[in-house]
């Protein structure tokens, strides 16, 4: 029988992931900002996750995600990210919405409900932001992206994905077209007040650098 593993656990698992932990150490400090939640929480919790096989963990230098801790958050991941296509696609949810009812769902759906999903969706590539959607068997493809606010007067980036985190971000972004898949031009930059100026669509935006930051892609050559 396989062991029932706490949300916890799993939300932790996810963190130590997101932050890179699964090719190499992050910090406790990271890790507590990334779930806002107290330092010594967070210590607690890693020398559980060390004692359980989930982490390496030394307090001098932080944590690294063992193989099967990978595993498990990778799994997690998955769902969470299935779980939000089928709330956009077959729902009809705004991709605004989904992260928080994915988070709540992701720990109770069982492995026969993830295949079904998976199944019905059509064994889908990308979650509704762009983020890259682990397979079945763990494996997670890597892309190389750049911030939008990285970018210079005159190039061309193609969006992949936009940082999920804040809804009302979110709809902004919706409404100006800023959403994977479009073509975003970047015409000119305030460096003093980081203000940029950019096209979608032929529709001029003016935005901040913190505006635009979480939004992610490959630039065009030339």
């Amino acid at each position: 029988m396989t062991a029932v593993i706490s949300p916890a656990v799993q939300n932790y698992l996810k963190a130590i992931h997101r932050l890179g932990g699964d090719s190499k150490v992050v910090s406790p400090t990271d890790i507590a900002i990334q779930l806002g939640v107290s330092h010594p929480s967070v210590t607690g919790m890693l020398k559980r996750l060390h004692d359980a096989n989930w982490i390496v963990y030394e307090s001098r230098s932080g944590a690294k995600l063992t193989d099967l801790g990978v595993s498990e958050a990778r799994r997690v991941i998955r769902r969470h990210r299935l779980i939000e296509l089928f709330l956009t696609r077959v729902l009809g949810l705004d991709w605004s919405e989904v992260d928080a009812e994915a988070e709540a769902l992701e720990h109770a759906i069982s492995p026969r409900l993830e295949q079904a999903l998976a199944d019905y969706l059509g064994d889908p590539l990308e979650d509704p932001h762009g983020h890259p959607i682990p397979t079945s068997s763990g494996e997670l493809h890597r892309r190389h992206l750049i911030s939008l606010a990285e970018g210079l007067p005159g190039q061309k980036m193609i969006i992949r994905e936009v940082q999920d985190d804040d809804p009302a971000r979110l709809r902004r972004w919706q409404g100006l077209g800023l959403i994977p898949g479009n073509l975003v031009t970047i015409h000119s930059l305030q460096e003093l007040d980081g203000i940029f100026e950019i096209s979608v669509d032929h529709t001029i935006i003016h935005l901040s650098r913190e505006g635009i930051c979480g939004l992610r892609g490959e630039f065009l050559p030339g």
